[in-house]
């Protein structure tokens, strides 16, 4: 959503009006409002940029983020494929700072005191906050996976679901892989992150297959009963292009992985062995989400206000992106995570102004996933604030699903990617 529709939605000027002169600040140096924005993915760093602008400048912004640079998800399939490096999905904070005067923190956070409001760094540092906005992603249940938390196992069986190393260790391992041998990728019960990137990874990795060893082989061990988005669009390009290279087994969940031999164990199924074992496992809100007691929702997902975005448990505290507990119809996604970012920002400027937040908030979700390294399918859809139900609803009609993959919609795929890292980092 643009910066435009939310003064719309506001009223003219009321986010944008000067802000001096609030009462309750934090304490500490500098003038105006403190907001610390924990985390840089795509709810983070859209969040952190858009408080700037919406506030004209006069919030202070300060971005608590470990890594130097974004990586993006999305795009990042390709990068294991082969027709992408780990650098065309990359983009530095750089401009956060030198454009918006976000400042930039290099760091982790290690607790959050949610009395004093004051956010504690892993390098011992603390950082004051009157809103704090909470970005922390995704972390793995690891302790779900029986083998999976013996010493090394994580290092030669990967999950490549953050990009960034793994990805590329991901590619190395497809490489090193002998022609003929079995990549075996293990996909999580729902909810996960991006609902169609397993099938999309399949079908990348079964695209370098075609090319570079084709007597290999895939074998997606789903523990879903089905395919959980875009389902005629990828069994159709199955059966087109990977017919023989592709099998698709639902209701196999993974328990066990024995690290040392590529064993896969499951809960009703018999043992598979791969030469490459790639192992989604289960997922809940990032770990300091968790650790701060947001994580509401069976323990896994954070409850948020809609309106708002601040969460149930703890005022002050707004959390974002495939951390949250999702509406109805509303994927974990990074366009997802990134039209919180700006939802937040508004609420977030307009609630340190002691006005109402936005009491409409729109907007909208793609989500492109390759079927080869050219063509490309989509789903869309439109959600709206629903102030009786106090949820997002899906706008009904809106959106839809590609009726073909297309090499069109492939133009489509980069420049939505080339889009979306302008609009959350330039």
């Amino acid at each position: 959503m643009q910066r435009r529709q939310f003064v719309q939605t506001l009223g003219a000027g009321s986010v944008l009006a000067g802000i001096g002169g609030l009462a309750g600040c934090a304490s500490g140096g500098g003038y105006g409002p403190k907001v610390v924005v924990v985390g840089g993915g795509y709810g983070g760093a859209t969040a952190a940029k858009y408080v700037r602008m919406f506030s004209d400048y006069g919030i202070q912004v300060t971005l608590v983020e470990p890594n130097a640079a974004f990586v993006s998800c999305p795009i990042s399939n390709l990068v294991i494929q082969g027709s992408k490096t780990i650098a065309d999905v990359t983009t530095p904070y750089d401009n956060l700072e030198k454009r918006h005067g976000v400042k930039i923190v290099r760091d982790m956070v290690n607790s959050i005191d949610t009395e004093k409001r004051v956010v504690k760094l892993a390098a011992g540092g603390e950082l004051p906050y009157d809103r704090l906005i909470l970005s922390p992603g995704i972390d793995f249940m690891w302790d779900t996976v029986a083998g999976m938390t013996k010493p090394g196992a994580q290092d030669k069986v990967l999950h490549a679901w953050k990009a960034g190393p793994q990805t590329v260790a991901l590619r190395k391992q497809l490489e090193a892989m002998p022609d003929g041998g079995v990549y075996a990728l293990s996909i999580p019960l729902a909810p996960y992150r991006c609902p169609p990137g397993p099938y999309e990874r399949a079908c990348m990795v079964a695209n370098y297959f075609k090319k570079a060893k084709p007597k290999s082989k895939v074998v997606i061990f789903d523990a879903n009963d089905d395919i959980q988005s875009k389902k005629g669009l990828f069994m159709k390009a199955w059966d087109e292009h990977y017919k023989g290279i592709i099998e698709y087994r639902p209701k196999h969940k993974v328990v066990e992985v024995d690290a040392s031999t590529n064993t896969l164990k499951f809960e009703f199924n018999d043992d598979f062995k791969a030469a490459v074992a790639n192992v989604v496992p289960n997922m809940r809100a990032g770990d300091i989400a968790v650790r701060t007691g947001l994580a509401t929702a069976n323990n896994r997902w954070c409850e948020v206000d809609f309106l708002t975005f601040e969460s149930k448990a703890k005022k002050n505290i707004h959390v974002l992106g495939d951390a949250i507990q999702i509406a109805p119809g509303m994927p974990k996604s990074g366009h997802m995570a990134n039209q919180h970012g700006k939802t937040c920002a508004a609420a977030v400027v307009s609630l340190l102004q002691g006005k109402e937040p936005p009491q409409l908030p729109i907007y909208a979700n793609t989500c492109y996933s390759f079927v080869t390294d050219e063509d490309v399918v989509h789903v869309a859809s439109v959600h709206r604030y629903d102030a009786e139900k106090k949820t997002m609803l899906t706008v009904p009609g809106s959106g839809g699903v590609s009726t073909a993959a297309s090499e069109l919609e492939g133009r489509y795929a980069h420049a939505w990617a080339r889009n979306i890292w302008a609009d959350t980092l330039a």
